[in-house]
């Protein structure tokens, strides 16, 4: 069962966090997802095993967490995973941000300065707000967006579409990190499948050219699809976060 943090800003986060060694290991989900999933939970079974600190948790709107989906964004589920490693962990960390999670992991790596040991992203999709969603709507879904403050666009991952507000996309640009250095002062290993067709090898390519730091590797995966949740896939995520605390933040 999980258990709960209120943040700073009155949201309830529900989390799961187990003892061990530092540093230890912070799992940030992706869009609509939780901490429920696969990788998650294979990672803290890695974790545990390694005798390691580790926590996943919720973003506000997503799994157990208190709010409603729709009303969040990008600052907010930053702030949310702030919170979270501020308050739940010990020393510095090293993340794991799948997805919309590298984006938010990138956001932490900027304000928490030496509470970050390490990063490993999994078809991280920085900036995807903006260049993914308002770069692909058409003139007539912008003007929907603008009128009445949403879009629906069609989703492969669940029943019905993604609802996409307005606030999303214009909050989201107060927090792009492609648009300005970005230095990452530790081990990064960024991991990505060439089969992702919701972010493609490109985004992957654009933040390994972007980003500034003495340790910084991308792992290209062929057919690997935006899950990257295959056996082999999930012993590449330990891997790498292996390797990243092998070289320094162990």
């Amino acid at each position: 069962m999980p258990e709960f943090l209120v943040t700073p800003e009155g949201r309830r986060i529900a989390y799961e966090r187990k003892p061990g060694n530092g540093p230890g290991v912070v799992f940030l989900g992706g869009f609509r997802s939780d901490m429920t999933g696969t990788k998650a939970q294979a990672l803290e079974a890695w974790a545990q095993a390694q005798g390691r600190a580790f926590l996943r948790f919720d973003y506000s709107g997503h799994g157990q967490s208190s709010g409603e989906f729709l009303d969040g964004a990008i600052g907010d589920w930053a702030a949310d995973a702030m919170a979270a490693i501020t308050a739940l962990t010990e020393g510095p960390q090293v993340l794991v941000g799948s997805s919309m999670g590298g984006w938010i992991s990138l956001l932490c790596c900027k304000a928490l300065g030496a509470r970050v040991a390490g990063l490993v992203t999994i078809a991280a999709a920085p900036d995807f707000t903006e260049d993914a969603m308002w770069a692909g709507f058409s003139p007539a879904q912008r003007v929907q967006l603008t009128r009445a403050g949403r879009v629906e666009l069609p989703s492969d991952y669940s029943d019905g579409p993604y609802v996409i507000t307005r606030r999303l996309i214009e909050e989201g640009r107060d927090r792009l990190v492609l648009r300005s250095p970005l230095e990452l002062p530790f081990p990064v290993r960024f991991l990505q499948g060439t089969a992702d067709v919701d972010v493609p090898p490109a985004t992957a390519l654009r933040l390994l050219d972007h980003a500034s730091g003495p340790d910084i590797r991308l792992t290209l995966v062929k057919g690997a699809d935006h899950r990257f949740s295959t056996p082999d896939c999930l012993a590449l995520i330990e891997a790498a976060v292996a390797d990243v605390l092998a070289r320094g933040a162990a």
